[in-house]
């Protein structure tokens, strides 16, 4: 039985994981300590989501586990030695990063650095990936001229007609104290690749989401708006008249593109996995289609101050995802994705 070690397993894209290799019959092992409720409060609180994996799955343990403790994690690599290692563990807010320095670069950089050298000393033919993301670009996409439109902004320079490849530049650009801290993790993820030869991906997600999503204000864009709209709360638009566009893709695109290269693995490569033009959509966009599956009009406010180092527009171009591993493309539309995550916030599935 092949074996998988999923840091952040409870988590949205690590519990989808989880969910997804116990499925093919894979034994998997999740790592988390519930840190977004640190992080985000009871809102961001997890646990629900690492009972539902334990019910649901025989094959699925939990290891309680922080990624900063070194020793901690060097010692369950050497007792598991997986197969496939995904790494989704991370503190993912701008603003969080600006009051809490300490905890995301220890968490994003070093916890990283940490489960790379454990995976090195160990396990060295274990397949990595990591979920790196979009904002290790910084606020260079901004430099693209744009166009605006009536409920959007869109890229007015042909260059960027099918959305920003991965040969774009990290370097010289504002890219906030978390993004900062996602680039020393990306740039350790390949090296180990690049430079020992591992089996490693960086994975630079745009708007990662689903219905498994714990989403808070600081961060989990979709899930927090529906929330939002089935509650009747009041969403605040942070600058750029709410015509700011994100790709969305569905957490079992981003498990089903990690078992593909789990099959035909490289070392040191870079993928911009998110949904692509046809899954991207503008905060007011998804106002209205969120308020067409509810019935209730969103209740929101304009705070003309944008956060910082914020995109304006950012849209992935999947070519080369597909070049690599022609067998995969997005299978959840975007439709698919707002109705899955309005059906779970009206369930109540989080509890």
């Amino acid at each position: 039985m092949k074996k998988l070690l999923v840091t952040g397993s409870s988590g949205l894209i690590g519990s989808e994981v989880v969910d997804y290799f116990c499925r093919l019959g894979w034994k998997v092992h999740g790592v988390d300590n519930n840190m977004r409720a640190d992080f985000f409060g009871p809102g961001g609180d997890t646990r629900w989501n690492q009972r539902r994996l334990a019910s649901m799955h025989a094959t699925f343990q939990h290891h309680e586990l922080d990624i900063r403790d070194r020793a901690g994690v060097a010692a369950l690599l050497g007792q598991l030695k997986p197969d496939l290692l995904v790494h989704t563990a991370a503190q993912p807010s701008h603003d969080l990063a600006a009051s809490r320095p300490f905890d995301d670069f220890d968490v994003n950089a070093v916890g990283t650095l940490n489960l790379l050298e454990a995976s090195r000393l160990h396990v060295p033919k274990v397949v990595f990936a990591h979920m790196s993301t979009n904002k290790v670009y910084g606020d260079r996409p901004n430099g693209i001229r744009l166009k605006e439109l009536p409920t959007r902004w869109d890229y007015d320079d042909p260059a960027y007609a099918g959305g920003i490849a991965e040969d774009f530049s990290i370097d010289q650009s504002k890219h906030s104290l978390f993004g900062a801290s996602k680039v020393a993790g990306d740039i350790l993820v390949q090296e180990y690749g690049r430079y020992f030869g591992m089996h490693t991906c960086c994975l630079r997600g745009g708007c990662l989401t689903g219905p498994n999503h714990s989403g808070v204000e600081l961060h989990g864009f979709l899930s927090y708006l529906v929330k939002c709209n089935v509650e009747g709360r009041l969403y605040k638009i942070f600058g750029y008249k709410g015509k700011q566009v994100r790709d969305n893709i569905h957490s079992l695109d981003v498990a089903r593109f990690i078992h593909a290269f789990s099959e035909n693995p490289r070392c040191g490569e870079v993928y911009n996995i998110g949904g692509g033009r046809a899954n991207s959509v503008s905060i007011l966009e998804a106002f209205d289609r969120i308020a067409a599956l509810s019935g209730k009009k969103m209740q929101y406010e304009y705070v003309d101050q944008n956060r910082a180092g914020d995109h304006i527009c950012y849209i992935s171009d999947l070519t080369k995802m597909k070049q690599h591993y022609p067998g995969w493309d997005i299978t959840k539309s975007i439709d698919d994705v707002f109705s899955e995550i309005y059906q779970a916030q009206k369930s109540g599935a989080k509890s």
